[in-house]
């Protein structure tokens, strides 16, 4: 195993958190407050870093400037981390931050290739894009044979270059970046689960995170969305944090910047940035009259404008207005120019709520000769594109309920907010797809969503009563066994080699579905190596090594409270 797997890891716990600790430091935020904001903050800072030299054409050796600052940044304010680590709540979140990546690195660690459902293409799509800005391509470059460089936007594979520039060009090192900035998400997911159940919710959230589906497998596949999120989530928590009567000043322009930073990392980002900037502007219009606030709106748009410039300015001055815009697949897609926008759109969000074997449809997309693949896939099809089974195959009840109960006691308003954020996601979440997909499109927009809901019922598992408990310990084992085991059983052959002993590979490759052979084909094509190729750890270690962590986890979240009680979850979330 080269050293650079060990050192890479390090490395980015460093470099995240030190780069911006010295500004960060000085803020008036809570200890929790501090590491996450942290944490986006040097990322962001890393992007801008890395690409500054892709633009200005400065050498490659200045991204050393990375490290130097985090290092000088922690040395600087040395006494300020320290304190912030003694406090109880950020040991809980780094625990818990540990556990779930440890969770995500060891299944990531056995895919052989990947596979599920429809997915094809993203996972070598994004390591092209990333080997773009390092090995500076020419400009018209087409990634997959089709797509722009404007049909996506930098973020995520500038600072996934960054790394691979103080480690070593690989795909092995690329997965390891992109499932260190996808399990990132559960960073600022906890800091919304301390706010609104204490310190003891963290852990619960580690373990529902460790159990479902949809986190593991987007948290494990080279892509965007996840690290998109996890942006989202900061910004998301501090317009909440900037609604509260002892608002720490810097509130504002944490939201700006990082709701800024998600929508460079993936325009999924774009109907979160929508909405919470609406709800913004119309609790804000009962302010008018106040200058404080027009000043820290300006702030606000300053921040967000700036920061969209880096990406935009450049893409418009380089393919202009209608190559920058006009190259996205929901605005290519064929559908999206069709004139049943509305019709489609509606359809869409009903597919997207009703699981597909609730529904007559054609599923010829799964169809395939392999009987564990078959069911893999319409497992995943149901974990990873419907909304409600996206919080897992008994959560979203739970979810259901303690909203309800919630709504009875909030006040007006917060009904208010909490109505059209979660209806307007939903909506516009599946609308920002141009595309029909009579399987449904949870899996475009919705992560985040997702991911604030786990946090919920996280919040709320003390007063769920033992039978809703023992429930949800049912259903988190039941998706753990058909949405996680199952899946990386096949995408590590581990289920063809135990049960078709003897199967060549052309043998399994026959026996996949279309999308599983695209990719497996891909990967033989380019010659490229994973980390299971390079490290090739028995199936079965992983899972009892898996088992061990989840049992960690449990205990942790067993173990008695910690801090403060959280706030209720819907509380001083809409009140100015």
């Amino acid at each position: 195993m080269p050293l650079s797997l060990l050192f890479l890891p390090l490395l980015f716990a460093l470099v995240s958190v030190g780069v911006a600790w010295p500004v960060v430091a000085r803020l008036g935020l809570s200890p929790s407050e501090k590491l996450v904001s942290s944490v986006g903050l040097s990322l962001l800072a890393a992007f801008l870093v890395e690409w500054a030299i892709y633009v200005f054409a400065l050498p490659a050796a200045a991204i050393w400037l990375l490290p130097v600052m985090a290092a000088g940044g922690v040395a600087f304010r040395w006494p300020e981390l320290r304190g912030t680590w003694r406090d109880d709540s950020v040991r809980v979140m780094a625990a818990g931050q540990v556990l779930v990546l440890a969770c995500s690195l060891g299944w990531m660690a056995t895919i052989a290739s990947y596979s599920g459902g429809g997915w094809a293409g993203d996972w070598y799509e994004h390591w092209e894009r990333t080997r773009f800005y390092l090995e500076r391509w020419p400009l018209d470059s087409k990634f997959l044979d089709q797509y722009a460089l404007t049909a996506r936007p930098p973020l995520v594979n500038v600072v996934t270059a960054a790394f691979l520039s103080l480690t070593r060009v690989d795909y092995v090192h690329f997965q390891i970046v992109i499932t260190l900035l996808a399990a990132a998400s559960f960073l600022p997911a906890a800091l919304l689960a301390l706010r609104w159940g204490g310190a003891r919710a963290v852990s619960v959230l580690a373990v529902l995170a460790m159990v479902n589906p949809y986190f593991v497998q987007n948290s494990t596949f080279a892509w965007t969305k996840f690290p998109a999120a996890f942006f989202v989530l900061i910004a998301f928590y501090f317009f909440l944090r900037a609604r509260d009567p002892d608002s720490p000043g810097s509130a504002p322009v944490l939201f700006a910047a990082s709701l800024a930073a998600g929508i460079l990392a993936h325009y999924s980002a774009g109907p979160y940035a929508l909405l919470l900037a609406g709800a913004w502007i119309f609790v804000g219009v009962r302010r008018r009259r106040d200058r404080a606030w027009w000043s820290t709106t300006s702030a606000m748009a300053a921040v967000c404008v700036g920061l969209l410039a880096t990406w935009f300015g450049w893409a418009f001055a380089t393919y202009g207005v209608s190559g920058t815009l006009l190259t996205n697949t929901s605005v290519t897609a064929a559908d999206a120019r069709s004139a049943n926008q509305l019709v489609k759109m509606g359809l869409n969000l009903l597919d997207t709520l009703i699981p597909h074997f609730l529904r007559p449809m054609d599923r010829s997309l799964i169809t395939q000769s392999s009987p564990w693949g078959w069911l893999r896939d319409w497992f995943f099809q149901c974990y990873q594109l419907n909304l409600p089974l996206a919080f897992g195959s008994l959560a979203w009840l739970a979810i259901g309920r303690e909203l309800l109960r919630e709504a009875k006691t909030a006040s007006r308003p917060d009904r208010i907010f909490w109505g059209y954020f979660i209806a307007g996601l939903v909506v516009l979440g599946t609308a920002a797809s141009g595309e029909r997909d009579h399987w449904g499109l949870a899996h475009i927009c919705l992560h985040a969503l997702v991911l604030i809901g786990l946090a919920f019922l996280a919040a709320c598992w003390p007063r769920l009563g033992s039978p809703w408990r023992i429930a949800l310990i049912l259903g988190g084992a039941f998706d753990l066994m058909f949405g996680i085991v199952l899946h990386f059983g096949v995408q590590s052959f581990a289920l063809d080699r135990w049960l078709a002993p003897g199967k060549s590979l052309q043998d399994v490759f026959e026996a996949s579905s279309y999308a599983a052979k695209l990719n497996l084909l891909g990967k033989l094509r380019h010659q490229v190596v994973f980390l299971s190729d390079a490290l090739a750890p028995p199936f079965v270690l992983v899972a009892v090594a898996e088992l061990l962590v989840l049992g960690l986890a449990l205990r942790r979240a067993m173990s008695s409270a910690i801090g403060r009680p959280g706030l209720s979850p819907i509380e001083k979330s809409s009140k100015p």
